[in-house]
């Protein structure tokens, strides 16, 4: 063999060792970096489930230390105790010995069990002693007294409520409907019958649940209107109009003669706005949704589903539909609450999130949740448009039993059809979003009542107003 071929050969083996040897490292930096992270905190990491059984789950506690989840010591096992019972359900999830983890309980598995690299030396140092490790504290965003508020209002009805504080994106509830009993004897017992029902109890609506948000899209193509130079657009509402063949109509047809963009919004016509989106156009009305949030991802504390919008191929009838908000939309609680937190914050949504901090049980912090910008939605001229719009949504026009005494307060109305909606049986949702005060922001919501056959505005406005005045009063009180 001559000598070239065997320095060639050496020379490609040297070159084959050194790229295995550099994705060898990259492999290795990846796992120290994230990839350990997230074998270490999976639920179903058996070395981790071992581990547990040797220490105290960290408890759960709202904004003010009321114990939501917490691990109560027997002489044979660990019981995780839900004291709220189904109040948190779709907040914490469950901790199962059968069925898992799920939610806040599968997300912080790591932090709830004392597993975090800051405090590694100090957890070894208590595991050689005869004390049983603890794991850490989370302290949540939730204000259990407004959750309470929350859970009462919607009843036996089934659909969500979502408040948040449109300044810091923190969670101040958050309520899914129908729910369950997630403590272990419960859920185990009923777990049959809970993925078997119709009703989906396990769904967490407020955060995975897509609904046609009807009306209170209407915001996103008055802001598209605004901000494209259209909001000057007037037309005589004569109850239905006619877009490419197809007819769109009010809530019963009614009329509301000549309508400007202000007081489209007030009475909720259709007409206009079917009318208006044709003069935005199909690009212009989607850009301003996903400004808004609409089909994008962003990291939460518990699992969400992005909400969705036609693209830029659809043709008239379903641009006037998308406008009014029907057609390919389809929206989760969160985001619509999002939505009406960047209206009430100037224009700007931030991030929403719902652990405050990770605490060790001498109070101390390990790890904190500072406020930050999602999302410039729109800029703060079109946001104040906007907000006098809501305004006299809830003072003069759809959203009136959303008033509170003293109280000013922005808002809207949706009413949305969807696949049980019928001519003759209208199972349409309820909708509502809105701030307050007006003025101050202190509080914005969303409320969703599925398949109500009710107009938003006399279903889920009550709802709304009944939450943040509580939270005002509570506000008052801290």
């Amino acid at each position: 063999m001559k000598l070239d071929t065997i320095n060639s050969r050496i020379l490609h083996s040297l070159v084959l060792a050194g790229v295995l040897f550099g994705l060898l490292i990259t492999s290795l930096t990846w796992f120290e970096l994230r990839g350990k992270n997230d074998i270490m905190g999976n639920a179903f990491n058996k070395r981790l489930i071992a581990e547990e059984e040797e220490v105290l789950r960290g408890r759960i506690i709202d904004r003010s230390g009321e114990v939501l989840a917490e691990t109560l010591p027997s002489e044979t096992s660990k019981i995780r105790n839900y004291p709220q019972k189904r109040l948190y359900a779709h907040i914490i999830g469950y901790n199962s010995g059968v069925y898992g983890k799920t939610l806040l309980e599968a997300k912080y598995n790591s932090e709830l069990i004392g597993k975090s690299n800051l405090e590694f030396f100090q957890q070894i140092q208590k595991m050689l002693s005869e004390e049983t490790p603890k794991g850490y504290d989370l302290r949540l965003t939730i204000s259990h007294a407004l959750q309470v508020v929350a859970r009462e209002q919607l009843g036996d009805r089934h659909g969500a409520v979502v408040a948040l504080d449109p300044k810091t994106g923190e969670i101040l509830a958050m309520v899914s409907t129908p729910d369950f009993n997630p403590n272990a004897s419960n859920l185990e017992e009923n777990w049959g019958s809970l993925i078997e029902s119709e009703s989906s109890p396990l769904l967490p609506r407020a955060t995975m649940g897509l609904y046609p948000p009807g009306s209170i899209f209407k915001v996103i193509t008055a802001a598209a209107a605004i901000e494209a130079g259209k909001a000057d657009y007037t037309t005589e509402d004569l109850g239905t109009t006619v877009i490419d063949g197809m007819t769109f109509s009010n809530a019963g047809e009614k009329a509301h003669g000549d309508v400007d963009l202000h007081k489209a919004m007030t009475v909720s016509s259709n007409v206009y706005f079917a009318e208006l989106s044709q003069k935005i156009g199909a690009s212009t009305l989607i850009a301003k949704a996903q400004d808004a949030g609409i089909t994008k991802s962003f990291d939460f504390d518990l699992p969400r589903t992005d909400s969705r919008i036609g693209d830029n191929s659809m043709g008239k009838t379903e641009l006037a539909a998308t406008g009014i908000g029907q057609g390919k939309l389809l929206v989760s609680p969160l985001q619509m609450a999002m939505l009406a937190a960047g209206i009430a914050n100037n224009g700007t949504i931030m991030h929403p999130y719902l652990v405050k901090s990770v605490e060790k049980e001498e109070g101390n912090l390990l790890r904190t949740t500072d406020a930050k910008i999602l999302y410039d939605m729109v800029s703060p001229e079109t946001a104040a448009e906007i907000k006098s719009m809501m305004v006299s949504v809830v003072e003069e026009g759809t959203g009136t039993r959303a008033q509170i005494s003293g109280v000013q307060v922005a808002g809207k109305t949706g009413t949305a059809q969807n696949e049980k909606s019928t001519e003759s049986d209208s199972k349409d949702h309820a909708w509502f979003i809105g701030f307050a005060p007006a003025e101050d922001p202190q509080i914005a919501v969303a409320v969703l009542l599925e398949y109500r056959g009710e107009g938003g505005g006399r279903a889920a406005a009550p709802v709304a107003a009944k939450v943040m005045s509580a939270w005002l009063k509570l506000s008052e009180s801290e």
